[in-house]
């Protein structure tokens, strides 16, 4: 029923290669199916003007497609001088994902940069971003605890995003490109190990949803964020 073969409840093949790049403090490529980012996490002694002095560090997100990251090219971004709104509104969504997860009186007065760079794209960057960006996040920490430069672990819980919708009538995880221009009802749910929910967006592209379905999404997201939260810690151990 599904294009790719795949049952209702599978996710497509996840693989991470970690310490991709040389010089970030945490470096992770991630693959989803076709879709595949590379997130880079950067550490800097300096905050954010407005919470300079506070004693709280800050964790945040850029992210961009290369230009021919999908079939056809597009042009760079900063070609034009300014990032498009999508661009805007997903590296917000990755920040404050990520910052969910995060304990930022531990994490002292620091900035943790995360960069999440599309090289290839086949539906569901933000959620790949987003998983891969907690690997990141979790390599550069693990230098600053190495180093003796936190006292306690400032990750508190794993954070992981996983794309489900409503495809031929049926609720489906892990939505690929074909699946996600096609669906009538597609969400990005983001949440914590412990099922903690950070955000959910969801929406109907040319028909409805119940709360039933609402829910077999969520209970598919629940599986899916089970298994990418198996293999960060796996990749981080």
């Amino acid at each position: 029923m599904r294009p790719s073969g795949r049952k209702l409840d599978e996710m497509r093949s996840v693989s991470v290669e970690t310490g991709f790049t040389k010089h970030a403090e945490g470096s992770a490529l991630i693959k989803m199916g076709d879709t595949h980012v590379l997130c880079t996490a950067t550490i800097e002694d300096r905050v954010p003007p407005f919470i300079k002095g506070s004693g709280l560090g800050w964790v945040t997100a850029e992210y961009g497609m290369l230009p021919r990251a999908t079939n056809t090219r597009m042009r760079r971004e900063a070609a034009s001088g300014k990032q498009g709104g999508r661009t805007v509104e997903i590296q917000r969504l990755i920040g404050r994902s990520l910052r969910a997860g995060v304990d930022r009186v531990a994490l002292g007065e620091r900035q943790i940069t995360v960069d999440c760079d599309v090289l290839q794209a086949d539906g569901g960057t933000r959620c790949a971003s987003i998983t891969g960006g907690w690997i990141a996040l979790r390599l550069a920490v693990n230098k600053l605890m190495k180093a003796g430069d936190v006292t306690s672990d400032p990750l508190v819980d794993p954070v992981a995003a996983i794309s489900c919708g409503i495809y031929a009538g049926q609720p489906v995880l892990d939505l690929d490109y074909p699946e996600d221009s096609e669906a009538g009802v597609d969400g990005n749910f983001i949440m914590t190990s412990t099922k903690k929910l950070i955000e959910v967006q969801m929406s109907a592209e040319g028909s409805t949803y119940s709360r039933d379905q609402m829910n077999a999404l969520l209970d598919l997201a629940e599986k899916g964020v089970d298994e990418l939260v198996a293999i960060q810690k796996a990749a981080t151990a």
